[in-house]
């Protein structure tokens, strides 16, 4: 699957981890609906660690379509519930 981390670029993902990924998904979904600001900025730069930690970069010049579009490391609280629309980021 390929990974798109706004503003950064697309990695590619084996969907092997995305157990992993939807644990940080849905805390971060529970520290959006609670307003939870500070988890909500750890747990965002976790998941897009994650994503560059378990993901291989595709080149820069390279635009594959994205499986997944996951906010910049920079995102505010409002952005990522604009992008959600109730699904999650991670589909389960």
């Amino acid at each position: 699957m390929i990974v798109r981390i706004m503003g950064e670029g697309q990695v590619t993902l084996s969907e092997s981890h995305l157990p992993e990924l939807n644990s940080l998904d849905d805390e971060l979904l529970k520290e959006l609906e609670s307003g939870d600001e500070a988890g909500f900025r750890r747990t965002l730069g976790a998941l897009l660690d994650a994503v560059r930690r378990l993901g291989d970069p595709l080149p820069l010049d390279s635009l594959e379509p994205s499986d997944l579009i996951l906010p910049s490391p920079g995102a505010t609280l409002t952005e990522v519930r604009t992008m959600l629309r109730d699904d999650g980021l991670i589909p389960g």
